[in-house]
């Protein structure tokens, strides 16, 4: 995957080594953008515009396209390796746009090309925000769909109100993660080892690190928690539309 300096770098590889390292994770990963694709073509058709809020490396927006040809995608992150890959990715195709910001900026929004979308999209992003700047965010985020437009968010989303089943859950999915590691699969901690050794992406890989840390500072609050924010910040409806033992994948509609 490394640019060896006679061959470009190979942004889908990387891309792809990202899919499988977050897999690890979400073994359930490709049914939760099933599911929230099938929910963009309910309600706002298959041509829409999108923002991919805290795109990545634009996996939501590559799954998108594939699906959507007429669709169109803003994609936005602070990340620069992840955008990096991303732009790399999608290099010449003028559907994309991706756009370098902070999420807990107020001015964000007025970096996109557009005022309005049909859909905002996440996926396992917005746990990094502790829940005051993400009750903000959902503020913005309320402003850019339009009516009859969705957001959809699919991360961990912790109930505090059953603490055993939490627990059963975890340890069952460690155990299954801690088999696949013996099996060869990287871990998020070892897939930013092998990006800071490409030439291409070790000097983005420092800058991420020196933004980010190493660790998220955020906080995993219940569906119910987010579904209330978004009723509250102007979206009309909010509820789970997909849910998996540690994940939801949660519709709030215009």
């Amino acid at each position: 995957m490394a640019d060896t300096g006679t061959t470009a770098t190979d942004w889908r590889a990387w891309q792809q080594s990202w899919d499988r390292q977050q897999e690890w994770y979400m073994p359930d990963r490709e049914e939760r953008f099933r599911i929230m694709l099938d929910m963009v073509e309910a309600f706002v058709g298959t041509e829409p515009r999108v923002v991919d809020l805290a795109c990545g490396t634009g996996t939501i927006t590559a799954r998108l396209l594939a699906r959507f040809p007429g669709a169109t995608s803003t994609g936005v992150d602070l990340d620069p390796a992840l955008l990096a890959i991303a732009r790399g990715t999608f290099e010449g195709d003028d559907r994309v746009t991706f756009v370098e910001a902070d999420l807990k900026d107020r001015d964000w929004p007025t970096l996109l090309p557009h005022g309005a979308y049909d859909a905002v999209l996440t996926a396992t992003a917005l746990h990094w925000l502790r829940t005051g700047p993400l009750e903000a965010l959902y503020g913005q985020v309320a402003e850019l769909v339009r009516y009859g437009g969705v957001f959809m968010n699919a991360d961990h989303m912790i109930d505090d109100t059953t603490p055993r089943i939490n627990a059963a859950e975890r340890t069952q999915r460690h155990a299954r993660m801690d088999r696949t590691m013996r099996e060869g699969a990287l871990d998020w901690a070892e897939w930013w080892q092998l990006a800071a050794k490409d030439p291409a992406l070790a000097a983005p890989t420092a800058r991420r690190f020196e933004i980010y840390g190493a660790h998220a500072d955020g906080e995993m609050p219940s569906a119910a928690w987010h579904a209330r924010v978004l009723r509250e910040k102007g979206f009309a409806e909010a509820r789970p539309v997909w849910r998996s033992p540690s994940d939801t994948l949660l519709l709030a509609l215009k």
